[in-house]
Parts: structure tokens; C-alpha cells; sequence
């Protein structure tokens, strides 16, 4: 006769079983793609229906071609300077919002909350707009600007919560002790904060690098590696382009795990 515990564990072992299935499922369809990629930017052929043998060539390829080579210059360029600004802008913007009255903060907070929900061909469309309106060319400095308006409030919300640990004594008592306000920004608070700005410009290459829809939108003949990409399907996806996406998704993937590796360890 089976017993209630004996029920009981054989509910927990059917339910463990099941979610474990699930998960595999879950991994197996959102990283299969990725691993049938990877491995046919090592294939000899041209065919995605059949493997002949592994190479190296598409790779070599990929870096004599002059297209892909000036839209790594940009995508280096837009994601460096997109982060060195939003990092300086989203700190300094993390700093005055802690610094006022909560209902003012709160508010502030929620508007910033809105350029991370806002659906990215609505943003796109939106600067896009505003840039025509002023009279801007599209080119690879409105895609700058673009980069740091969706940049700026991953490096804000990443620093807002080492500001709330900070023990607020700190800067009053490097006033009084003397120190002026600015040299106590980077002497106290500066340090202080410093793994939350690392975290949000990481947060914010990562972004600028990935980006497509945006940088679509607000640019004209310059042209991302992520805009380099969609142009190439639309033609017939080439290995090189294979080989492309691969360390596009390598890069990315390093920067992810770097951050997440941050946070558990600011979290200890």
C-alpha cells in the first residue's frame, strides 16, 4: 500500500522531471540556432544543406572585406563614445535625482523609466523624426546621439542602487572636514559607486553594439555590423555573414557574462 509521503515524493519527482524537460526544451529551442550557426561558419561549403569539412575561410574573408571592416569602425566607434557620454551623463543624472526630494525623484525616475519600455521602432521613428525636423543629416553622429538617449538610463538605474547603500554621512563628513564639493564627488562618492558605473557602461556597449532597429532608423549610408547583417539577408545569407554573426554573438555574449559576474559580486 502506498503511503501519503510516498505519494508525495513521487509528486515532487514527476514535478522535478517535468521542469527539467522543460528547461531543456526551453534551452534547445532559443540555442540551437545559435550552435547551427556557429558550426556552419566553420563549413567548407556554401551549402547549408550538407557539411564537406572545416575551414577557416569564411572568417578570413570576413576581415578582407572593406563593407564589413568600415561597419566595425562604426559600430566601435558609435558603441565607445555612446558609452564613454551616457556613463558621464547617466551618473551625474543618478547623483542629482538621489539627491533631491523623493517626490521629485520618483517622478524623474519613472520618465526615465521610459526610454527602456518605449518599443525601439517607436524610439527610432521618434529621433528620427526629430532629427528631420531640425534639419539634421542622418549619419553616424545622429546614430550617436540616438545610442546615448537609450544608453543613458541603463547606466542611471545600474547606478541609483549603489547610491542608496552609500552611507550618506560620508560626503557631509568630507564637507566638514573641509574637502570641497567637487573634490568630494571623485574622492567619496566617485569610489563609492564606482562597480555601478562599471556595471552601466558595460550595460550600455552591450546595448549600443547589439542595436539594429534604432541605428536603422537614425542613420543613412553608415551602416552598423547589426544593419550589415539585415541588408545581407535580404539578399541571401553568405557563410561570411555566418562567420560575422558568430563573433558578433561571442562579444556579446563575454560582455554578459562579465556584467552578471559584476552584479553577483557586488552583491556579496
Amino acid at each position: 500500500m502506498v503511503t501519503s509521503a510516498a505519494r508525495r515524493d513521487l509528486r515532487r519527482r514527476s514535478s522535478g522531471g517535468f521542469k527539467t524537460l522543460y528547461i531543456v526544451i526551453l534551452l534547445v529551442f532559443l540555442y540551437l540556432p545559435i550552435l547551427v550557426m556557429i558550426g556552419l561558419s566553420f563549413n567548407a561549403s556554401e551549402s547549408r544543406a550538407q557539411w564537406t569539412g572545416f575551414t577557416l575561410d569564411w572568417y578570413g574573408r570576413l576581415f578582407r572585406d572593406a563593407r564589413i571592416i568600415s561597419a566595425l569602425e562604426v559600430t566601435v566607434t558609435v558603441a565607445t563614445l555612446a558609452t564613454v557620454i551616457s556613463t558621464v551623463i547617466g551618473t551625474l543624472a543618478a547623483i542629482g535625482m538621489h539627491s533631491m526630494k523623493q517626490g521629485w525623484s520618483n517622478l524623474l525616475t519613472n520618465v526615465a523609466y521610459l526610454p527602456m519600455t518605449t518599443p525601439d521602432i517607436v524610439t527610432g521613428v521618434s529621433l528620427m523624426l526629430m532629427f528631420v525636423f531640425v534639419r539634421w543629416p542622418l549619419s553616424k553622429w545622429t546614430m550617436l546621439c540616438a545610442h546615448v538617449a537609450f544608453d543613458t538610463p541603463y547606466v542611471l538605474f545600474s547606478v541609483l542602487p549603489r547610491l542608496r547603500q552609500m552611507n550618506p554621512n560620508l560626503y557631509e563628513a568630507a564637507l566638514d572636514l573641509g574637502c570641497r564639493p567637487t573634490k568630494a564627488l571623485f574622492k567619496v562618492i566617485l569610489p563609492e559607486i564606482l562597480p555601478g558605473v562599471i556595471t552601466g557602461a558595460l550595460l550600455a556597449f552591450t546595448m549600443s553594439l547589439d542595436d539594429f532597429v534604432i541605428s536603422y532608423f537614425t542613420s543613412n549610408t553608415d551602416q552598423n555590423l547589426s544593419m550589415i547583417v539585415y541588408s545581407a539577408a535580404k539578399l541571401g545569407v553568405e557563410p561570411t555573414m555566418y562567420a560575422l554573426s558568430t563573433l558578433m554573438f561571442l562579444v556579446i555574449l563575454a560582455l554578459l557574462l562579465i556584467i552578471n559576474r559584476r552584479s553577483k559580486l557586488e552583491e556579496i
